[in-house]
């Protein structure tokens, strides 16, 4: 097993080549969280949200195409208007995708991408005062589409790399229980209707990223903004999450 996995990171990175594309950075996100989940509360939750990323991009030796690996954590610390309880919400994603590209399109500096991506996302949202259903599980899996647009300019003679990217999934499944159906009651062996399809009927996410990158000699300084929207309906269960957070990365 360990000698396939060995062969194939080393076929993996002969087909990548070496350039001035290639960048890994480490991402801190700060910024305002709403969580609405109604197996917990019917109320919408508003607070802090934070959240660390690692992100790596690399061409491959044809340049047509790109590939990106994103792994990450993010934590909301909400409360309800009162302020009288808080929901803690802990999640973890890692997204893969492939991206064809296009370069110097209207402009030499003006490069375009899109392609396939592949998302698995996980963690819990916890209510502090719940006595009988205190958790709510989140677990989805999907594939979608990523596109991302960069501009090579210059602000006052320093270089600067604009970029926007976009992340949609269409299709996935993903983890509810039944409206009131209590964890131990899933325990106990009650696994009926907990794997759902999810499609843009019932489920609708997407994640939009928009920054620059200062090319401050060999570090770059990445400045940016990131939402996330997370809404689905299903089970007669509603969640809406979203996040507007800034960000600040270096590359590695």
């Amino acid at each position: 097993m360990t000698k396939r996995i060995l062969i194939l990171l080393v076929v993996f990175g002969a087909l990548t080549a070496a350039g001035q594309e290639k960048l890994s950075a480490l991402m801190v996100d700060v910024g305002y969280a709403s969580v609405h989940d109604s197996y917990l509360t019917p109320i919408t939750y508003d607070g802090l949200d934070l959240g660390l990323s690692f992100e790596a991009t690399r061409p491959l030796r044809s340049s047509k195409w790109l590939w990106q690996l994103q792994v990450g954590a993010d934590y909301n610390y909400v409360e309800n208007n009162a302020k009288n309880n808080d929901l803690h919400k802990l999640m973890g994603d890692i997204s893969f995708n492939m991206q064809r590209c296009w370069r110097g399109v209207l402009t030499p500096k003006l490069n375009l991408s899109v392609g396939p991506m592949a998302q698995l996302r996980a963690g819990i949202v916890y209510n502090e005062v719940n006595s009988n259903n205190p958790v709510s599980v989140r677990a989805h899996a999907n594939v979608g589409a990523a596109a991302m647009a960069s501009l090579d300019t210059r602000m006052w003679r320093l270089p600067v790399t604009l970029r926007y990217q976009l992340q949609l999934p269409v299709a996935g499944v993903f983890f509810a229980p039944e409206y009131d159906e209590s964890y131990y009651e899933i325990y106990l062996g009650n696994h009926k209707n907990l794997a759902h399809l999810g499609w843009w009927g019932n489920r609708l996410d997407m994640t939009h990223y928009l920054g620059a990158d200062l090319h401050l000699g060999k570090t770059i300084l990445r400045l940016g903004y990131r939402n996330r929207l997370e809404h689905w309906t299903v089970n007669n269960l509603h969640v809406h999450d979203v996040t507007h957070s800034l960000v600040l990365g270096l590359n590695l």
